[in-house]
């Protein structure tokens, strides 16, 4: 299966035969491919289209007038870059990549199609939103109460949950492409309290990073650190009850 997309959806539901055709259908429409750095959309534009990231990560952000930026979500692949999207007359935010990206633009008929014909995949749907709220819940609780320690090591804990709910794992290692200015920004932290963080979630053998690849060599122990609970990204398979027989 490498339509990350309903990978993360079977995490909620299991996808008949047919619903996984046509969302692998579907993602295989309008593709298009971005460099690191380059918007896929921009505030104060006017959504036309569902942005699937299929490879790559990306970033929902905010650019205050002197040029400050803040991180509000990260975009991993199988993320839709808000599915409710087309309510809005214009965007109140940017969403741009932070390493090469492909994506699929879907446009706003074929997702009415999609929903109107295949309720479960409606339902799984719902649930993705839902689970992205509930991690935006989790943002402001680490931006209000935990300190920078814990805050480093829920984020940490948080992505490899979720490239695991992918496939994107392999053991207790995972890609981790951001910088340590990308991760002041999501974090509300200075470049220097990142490194200085960093070094000592390295000091203490909770994390061990080389390049671009970030292993855990005991998830309990981070998770422990930064008071992470993972009930909030509901990975259990909460909608068994509407399970496809084939």
């Amino acid at each position: 299966m490498n339509n990350p997309l309903i990978r993360k959806l079977q995490q909620f539901t299991k996808l008949s035969s047919d619903e996984r055709q046509v969302l692998e259908q579907v993602a295989a429409e309008g593709v298009r491919q971005l460099g690191t750095r380059e918007d896929i959309i921009r505030e104060g534009d006017k959504p036309q289209a569902l942005n699937l990231i299929l490879s790559g990560w990306a970033c929902r952000y905010k650019h205050l007038e002197d040029g400050r930026r803040q991180i509000i979500a990260f975009f991993l692949p199988g993320d839709l870059c808000d599915n409710h999207v087309f309510v809005l007359r214009e965007m109140d935010h940017s969403v741009g990549t932070l390493t090469p990206v492909t994506f699929a633009q879907i446009p706003r008929r074929r997702i009415d199609e999609i929903t109107l014909e295949y309720p479960r995949v409606t339902q799984a749907l719902w649930w993705e939103s839902l689970v992205n709220t509930a991690i935006q819940r989790e943002w402001t609780v680490s931006l209000g109460q935990r300190d920078a320690l814990e805050r480093m090591a829920h984020l940490l804990c948080e992505l490899f949950l979720r490239l695991r709910s992918v496939g994107l794992t392999q053991e207790n290692r995972c890609e981790l492409p951001l910088t340590q200015s990308e991760l002041a920004d999501a974090m509300g932290l200075s470049t220097v309290h990142v490194n200085r963080t960093l070094q000592e979630l390295r000091a203490a053998n909770l994390i061990v990073l080389k390049g671009r690849t970030l292993t855990i060599p005991d998830l309990d122990a981070l998770q422990s650190a930064g008071q992470f609970n993972p009930n909030y990204l509901h990975l259990e398979h909460e909608g068994r009850h509407l399970d496809a027989n084939e």
